[in-house]
Order: structure tokens, then sequence, then C-alpha cells
């Protein structure tokens, strides 16, 4: 897993999210959903067998998750699969309100899903002037490169640094180098290069 220390911010200081799937509609639908646990394995969350939600992560197997709180933002979309009761104590142990939601025998009706393999990003804008962004990825998964990227093309002009809202650009070198870290993928680098040689990807 890569970007730990960001997944422990989604499960112990954000730790509710909005989580999409697609309803019987063929439509987005989206629920907060309290993700309550995390290791090595994954992030974990649980819901109700008699929930339509239920039904879909059973169908599916996979979602999209966004949080955000106090300017600081995680997104992760990919692979979930249901682990039964597993991790179920556990999570009962970190979230105490979950006894009084669901008190005594009454936690059968709940399983517990795994986000496994899955990719995304966190994004601070604490400081305005000098955002964050960080690739997160969870499992197996190869890293998607992400962003504007200056090409060979590069004539050394200097337009897109005088464009950028960041000024993550370093411009002593030909071609010019985008900082991952702190671009906003606005694409104003992009639309502003008169060779046209920096490139949008995933």
């Amino acid at each position: 897993m890569l970007g730990t220390e960001y997944i422990k911010i989604l499960v112990e200081e954000i730790h509710s999210t909005t989580v999409a799937t697609i309803g019987a509609d063929g439509h987005p639908q989206t629920r907060v959903i309290d993700m309550m646990h995390y290791d090595e394995a994954g992030v974990y969350f649980l819901t109700a067998k008699g929930k339509a939600f239920y039904d879909q992560l059973m169908e599916q197997g996979y979602i999209a998750v966004s949080a955000t709180k106090d300017k600081q933002a995680v997104s992760l979309r990919g692979k979930i699969k249901n682990i039964g009761k597993q991790n179920l104590d556990i999570m009962f142990e970190n979230n105490p309100y979950m006894k009084e939601i669901y008190p005594g025998s009454t936690r059968e009706a709940l399983e517990v899903f795994c986000l496994y393999e899955a990719q995304g990003e966190y994004f601070d804008i604490s400081d305005p002037s000098n955002i964050v962004r960080e690739s997160i990825v969870i499992g197996e998964q190869e890293l998607v490169q992400t962003g504007y990227f200056v090409g060979d093309g590069c004539i050394g002009c200097k337009m897109c640094y005088s464009v950028c809202p960041q000024k993550c650009i370093d411009i002593l070198s030909v071609p010019a180098q985008i900082d991952q870290k702190h671009c906003l993928h606005c694409g104003r680098c992009a639309e502003s290069c008169p060779k046209q040689c920096i490139e949008k990807r995933g």
C-alpha cells in the first residue's frame, strides 16, 4: 500500500465518506458511509444485508469514495469484496457508537466489505498558494500517472510557468518539469503552450 498515512487520515480523521455505486435505474447513487478500519490489506466498512446498498456492492464489486475535512480530501476508486463478519468486532470496538445503533445480537444484520484494490489521491488546500496532491494505491494495482506532462517539443519559452496558478513548473530545465505534487490539473499550461507539447494523462 502506498500512501498509508493518507488512508489513516481517511479512517481516523475524516471517517465519514461519500460512497458511489450504480443504482437499479442505471444512474449513480451516493450515500454517507463511515470507513471504520484499515490495515495492510485495505480499508473496511460495513452495511446491513437488507439494504439496496448491500445488493449493489455484491453485484458490482466496485465503488468510488470521496471524503473531505478541514481542507483535506481523499478520493479512491476500486474493487471491494464481502468478507462477512471478519473484523466486525474490532470495528465495533474502534467505533463505539455502532453499539448503540446495532445493540447486542442485532449486529448480525451487518457484513463487512473491504476496499482491497484501488487507487486515488490525497489533496490538501490548507495552504492555498502551495497545494499538495499525492497518489494513493491499495493492493497490487499499478499506479496510473495522471496530470499534465511536458513533452520533448518544449522550447523553454516559459509560457506555461507564466499562467500556472501554483508556479509549480521548473523552467530551468528543457523540457520544463511540472511538479505533480503541487499541480492543480487546471490545464492552463497546456492551453498556453505554443508548441502544444504538454499532454494530459490519466
